[in-house]
């Protein structure tokens, strides 16, 4: 695997998604069922954190199974821990949870990471066994779908376990596939009704939003981080905090307009204060997995640091917090260890020595 990310010119261009299959009733294959699809993802990579949230906010984490890379992503791409000799020894259930298995909470504590190596294989905390095929790579999986993919080993994957194959592998499809009310029907009955995070009256400002958040601030981070020339560095850190500063003005009217409704009452202003409209929608889900690693990973690690949410963008900085803190969803499937530890370690272009650094203190504060 390339150590490169960029063109010749120095700017950052990222890979096309390769599998792009639906999961629908009226497809040939394809069709929902629970315990058949998993979720191959990493806990570090904002993309499949896109997907784990919308798995959990949906109520399937009883339906989808979640298998967990390891932090580290080496020269030959992501691995899967180990599988223990005894098969019985790992109980199935546990990939049927929030993150499969590594729910760390206690994660935005900042821990000794110089004492933890690349390699290290910590069952349930730096990732868990492939349970469907035990593979120990991720380019095994890619292969046994298609033999002659020769392209780069990305998370996340939606796996079929019947026809052994991968469903989809772009993320902002996979989030649309488990928002389909067709699932509807696996969700177990005391969880409630479904959420819609794309309800056809706000689709339209959704999709506007989704837009230019991702070329400008989803992927501008890795626009502005993987840049190899410093104009184009330049260029996209400057486009980055334009666009930052566009959604700080969104979300400073939105809490405007909700203050003007319920006054000084701050419960009621945070359980409507979302980007579009007064409810949670797929645009938060999407902005949200970029802003959390914003302050413990890119200001530092791709050199975003014209100024830190938490700092600059007072807004932007409450909405975060308010879904982290408040949503078990977010915040059970985020975990700063993976994060940090990810990025800092497998981009020797950019931080050759691997050194992890310990700040910000905490990674996200209290709300």
């Amino acid at each position: 695997m390339s150590k490169h990310w960029a063109n010749k010119a120095g700017d950052f261009k990222r890979q096309v998604s390769s599998f792009r299959e639906v999961i629908s009733a009226s497809h040939p294959v394809f069709k929902p069922a629970a315990r058949r699809y998993w979720l191959y993802v990493s806990l570090a990579c904002p993309w499949a954190h896109r997907a784990l949230i919308t798995r959990s906010l949906k109520n399937l984490t009883s339906v989808i199974g979640v298998v967990v890379v390891h932090w580290n992503m080496d020269d030959k791409g992501w691995r899967f821990l180990k599988y223990p000799t005894a098969k019985a020894s790992i109980d199935e259930n546990i990939y049927f949870t929030v993150s499969g298995g590594i729910d760390n909470v206690a994660s935005q504590e900042v821990k000794p990471l110089a004492s933890i190596p690349n390699d290290s294989d910590r069952l349930w905390i730096d990732g868990n066994p492939d349970p469907l095929n035990q593979f120990e790579r991720l380019s095994q999986l890619y292969k046994k779908a298609d033999p002659e993919y020769n392209a780069r080993y990305t998370v996340p994957v939606l796996w079929d376990s019947e026809t052994n194959t991968i469903v989809n592998n772009e993320s902002s499809e996979i989030i649309r596939i488990l928002n389909s009310p067709e699932w509807d029907q696996f969700v177990p009955k005391d969880k409630g009704p479904s959420l819609d995070l794309v309800p056809k009256n706000l689709e339209t400002e959704i999709d506007s939003i989704n837009e230019w958040v991702y070329a400008n601030i989803n992927n501008g981070v890795y626009k502005a981080g993987f840049a190899e020339s410093a104009v184009s560095y330049e260029k996209e850190v400057n486009n980055l905090f334009a666009n930052l500063d566009k959604v700080e003005n969104i979300l400073k009217q939105r809490y405007i307009t909700l203050q003007k409704k319920y006054g000084s009452d701050e419960k009621q202003i945070l359980q409507y204060f979302h980007l579009v409209d007064d409810q949670l929608t797929e645009a938060d889900v999407r902005l949200y997995t970029t802003i959390v690693r914003f302050d413990p990973v890119y200001v530092q690690h791709f050199k975003c640091n014209f100024t830190t949410i938490r700092e600059g963008y007072p807004y932007l900085h409450l909405w975060v917090r308010n879904l982290y803190w408040n949503n078990d969803s977010f915040r059970l499937t985020t975990n700063f260890n993976h994060i940090k530890l990810h990025y800092t370690r497998s981009h020797p272009l950019i931080n050759p020595l691997g050194i992890t650094p310990l700040g910000p203190k905490p990674h996200i504060l209290p709300l």
